[in-house]
């Protein structure tokens, strides 16, 4: 139950480090983008504050001429005239009147029909942003009118196409003053406050047109001259700039916000890598504990089996003795003479009763015996013919023909070892095949320091699901095997470091191949 707490314990924080990394990554995600409007924003008013002192210093008198003005804007737009201006950048400039409506334009088209642009102060688009920025030129609009204003006076043609009336205004081409012919005696000669010499006839219009000192709105130009006080003041209150309205791009914003929603997103990414990688590992430091403690717990089971297999392998060599006497006295009583045939096959009996325990207890002791290779260099049919002569008797009584096969090959092996295991190979073969039956021993270099080692018979064979189990010990198919020969012998095998395994021999028996033989290299 600890356990469990603490795994639950160990999770919840990870995944509450993980969530606190991806909060706040996003709101530096955020900061970082309102950081970037409020530098663009920024840079759009040091443009504007640039735009007003354009306008400032073309100022005559309060008007500005608009085919002037435009191609200056136009520089700006370009960024050509300002280093606060980048690169494609700034899109459109409009300068604003008192209705919003555009007196000046330079870049593209803005649509003013959005009425939310002059509402809001800007409008964000898919690739650009509006900024609507307060001009300070001076001007203002108070109850007697526009005073103090600047005014954007359009071109000759665009006017007189817009106010006909202005067309009459426009002054004839005078001659030089040399060719001018004197007044007619009925005109009355006067001065102007120039010290400009005007008729009597033009000098109420002449002085009403012209500003007195004391009055800064724009001199009238001279083709609205013809209009009336009404149409002018309308005509000023419409041209005078009170706003001004700037595009810019925010491809440059979108590219660095990219950047930055992507460097966010590797490290959120990388943190939950991390919350992962941590919960695995400590999902391995968990696994790895238990393994541990099973470890600890199988050494333990390990020590305390191999001392009950010294001291069943002691018990059953003390066994050896009581029974070999056993033995001893029933071939004593079956040897007598005097003793009752009844008594003699009681004997005989026992005696072979004792044989058998006596086999089983010398197999024992040989399976539970320590494993300790002393490798030599071995001729192997030395080996083999050795054990065929051991077993010799058994191969005539069973009338079983040997046959040894194959190359001559020198090995590598402890003699003694080797020379056990195949005998015990080569008996079960024997023992498996039933009258006028076949066992071969085969040898065969595989590659270069390698052979490999066939017993073959022509028995009833193994089936299939019984060929890993059979050297399994006390396994046998045998009715009088003890199960433990077939067990020794991969024993012997996996402490020379070889393989060993139970096949099908066709058409019919099985083999028993060891490989992996380790050659000497003179053989």
């Amino acid at each position: 139950m600890d356990l469990a707490r603490r795994n639950i314990l160990v999770y919840t924080l990870l995944v509450a480090v993980w969530a606190l990394v991806v909060v706040w990554q996003a709101e530096e995600h955020f900061r970082v983008r309102e950081a970037a409007k409020a530098d663009l924003s920024n840079r759009s008013k040091d443009i504007a504050n640039t735009v007003s002192a354009c306008v400032r210093g073309m100022r005559f008198r309060g008007a500005v001429l608009q085919e002037r003005l435009e191609p200056v804007l136009q520089e700006l737009v370009n960024g050509r005239t300002n280093e606060l201006v980048k690169s494609s950048e700034l899109i459109s400039i409009a300068l604003l009147n008192a209705a919003g409506e555009s007196v000046a334009l330079a870049g593209r088209p803005i649509d003013f029909e959005q009425r939310d642009i002059l509402q809001k102060g800007e409008r964000w688009g898919q690739r650009s942003v509006t900024f609507v920025n307060p001009v300070d030129l001076g001007s203002s609009l108070g109850p007697e009118g526009a005073t103090n204003y600047t005014v954007v006076l359009p071109p000759f043609r665009e006017f007189t196409n817009t106010f006909p009336e202005a067309r009459r205004g426009r002054p004839r081409q005078e001659p030089p003053p040399e060719e001018q012919p004197p007044p007619k005696a009925s005109e009355k000669l006067s001065t102007n406050q120039a010290g400009e010499v005007i008729t009597n006839v033009d000098t109420a219009e002449r002085e009403r047109n012209r500003p007195r000192d004391n009055e800064s709105r724009p001199r009238r130009p001279p083709w609205l001259r013809g209009m009336s006080e009404t149409a002018y003041q309308s005509l000023m209150e419409q041209r005078a700039v009170h706003g001004l309205v700037l595009a810019m791009s925010i491809e440059q914003f979108q590219a660095a916000s990219r950047r930055d929603f992507w460097l966010r997103s590797m490290i959120v990414f990388l943190a939950t890598l991390s919350a992962l990688g941590s919960g695995l590992a400590w999902r391995n430091l968990l696994t790895s504990s238990d393994l541990q403690l099973r470890l600890v717990r199988a050494s333990e089971l390990n020590t305390h089996l191999r001392e009950m297999n010294l001291a069943a392998a002691g018990l059953a060599h003390e066994t050896r003795n009581p029974l070999n006497i056993i033995r001893g006295l029933a071939q004593m009583i079956s040897k007598k003479p005097e003793t009752a045939p009844e008594l003699q096959e009681k004997s005989r009996e026992i005696i072979n009763e004792a044989d058998k325990v006596a086999a089983q207890l010398n197999e024992f002791i040989n399976y539970s015996r320590p494993r300790e290779v002393r490798r030599t260099t071995l001729a192997l049919s030395a080996v083999v013919n050795d054990v065929v002569r051991t077993l010799s008797y058994d191969l005539e009584e069973k009338n079983v023909e040997l046959k040894v096969t194959g190359e001559q090959l020198n090995i590598e092996a402890d003699e003694q070892l080797l020379r056990q295991a195949l005998f015990n190979l080569i008996l079960n073969a024997i023992q498996a095949v039933n009258g006028k039956g076949e066992v071969n021993v085969f040898a065969q270099r595989v590659q270069a320091g390698e052979a490999m080692i066939e017993v073959r018979d022509n028995g009833p064979g193994v089936p299939p699901e019984q060929r890993k189990e059979i050297f399994k010990p006390y396994f046998t198919t045998h009715n009088t095997g003890t199960g433990l020969g077939l067990a020794v012998v991969q024993q012997i095998i996996l402490a020379h470091g070889w393989e060993i395994e139970c096949l099908a021999n066709a058409p019919k028996g099985a083999v028993f191949r060891i490989s992996r033989v380790k050659i000497n290299a003179l053989g």
